[in-house]
């Protein structure tokens, strides 16, 4: 009955040879299947040692019984789904919320934000007003987007761009022009006028470079960065330049370290959101110059958003 999922009604288990019997023996036997939309949640099983003592009657009785206890059962377990999906759903909203606040930390830290303001201070001191003015127009326009975008999961791609050369800039500033940079931009075909990425994911990433390169005292620092923004994907190719390191020096230095935690962000963005990130990392020494290369590919969320 188990098997076949249907009410038994058996008056004399002598004469049936699906019988088993238990210690004490029952000459008639009624089982019930607590089954709901094709789902068995267990069994009703009704012994009694007199033939024929079972009727239809109780097999009516005792199948509205399991129809009850069906539904209840189904109701219960439902409602410990929906608990467990809401739990995890707040789980990982507080990990997503971690995430935004630790990269948002890990931008605005007091040694950036400080040096910033005391580059800044030196213009001002030293009258030179354009640059003072400069930097802090960058300065304000950095922290102001950073603030506003902590709360959003994505956000415009020519936005991010425009805010990844604001921080580029102020680090510059901030470790004395160690480095240079360029950012290129190619639309093929010009068939997309708009992309749509994830939030914090390149920022996060150029932190990481940006500080690890400057932590071993390297020069002729420069990053090419360009960008391809295409229907479904966004492609971004970063090749980063420089000369001074030894090639134990990058088997040691803690850039696996603090990209780790990147590659945290990008995983659970990838297992909650379903954005399918992909990135490549390769470096190589040659005639005294370590390079680094990096491929990342975002998934265009322009048409989801809109």
């Amino acid at each position: 009955m188990a098997i076949t999922g249907k009410a038994a009604l058996v008056r004399d288990t002598s004469k049936d040879p699906r019988y088993i019997e238990n210690n004490i023996a029952g000459l008639s036997e009624i089982c019930v299947p607590i089954i709901c939309e094709d789902i068995l949640y267990g069994v009703i099983d009704c012994e009694h040692p007199e033939k024929g003592f079972f009727t239809g009657r109780h097999l009516k009785l005792l199948s509205a019984i399991a129809s009850i206890c069906a539904i209840k059962i189904k109701s219960v377990r439902a409602n410990k789904e929906l608990i467990d999906k809401q739990a995890k759903l707040i789980s990982i909203n507080e990990e997503m919320l971690e995430l935004k606040l630790s990269a948002l930390n890990s931008h605005l830290n007091p040694h950036f934000v400080f040096n910033s303001l005391n580059a800044i201070q030196y213009f001002i001191t030293t009258q030179n007003t354009k640059s003072a003015l400069d930097y802090f127009s960058t300065f304000s326009r950095l922290i102001r987007f950073y603030l506003n975008q902590l709360g959003k999961d994505t956000t415009p791609l020519y936005n991010e761009i425009d805010t990844l050369h604001w921080y580029l800039k102020l680090q510059k500033l901030r470790y004395n022009d160690s480095f240079d940079y360029s950012i290129s931009i190619d639309r093929p075909n010009n068939e997309n006028k708009e992309a749509t990425i994830p939030s914090f994911v390149v920022p996060m990433l150029f932190e990481n470079i940006v500080e690890q390169s400057n932590k071993n005292n390297v020069t002729n620092q420069h990053f090419d960065i360009s960008i391809a923004a295409l229907k479904n994907i966004v492609k971004m190719e970063v090749k980063y330049q420089c000369k001074g390191l030894e090639k134990e020096e990058l088997e040691n230095d803690g850039y696996r370290a603090d990209i780790l935690k990147w590659n945290n962000q990008v995983e659970l963005l990838n297992t909650v959101k379903g954005y399918n990130i992909s990135h490549e990392t390769s470096s190589f020494f040659k005639d005294g110059v370590h390079q680094k290369n990096i491929a990342l590919e975002l998934p265009n969320l322009v048409d989801q958003i809109l």
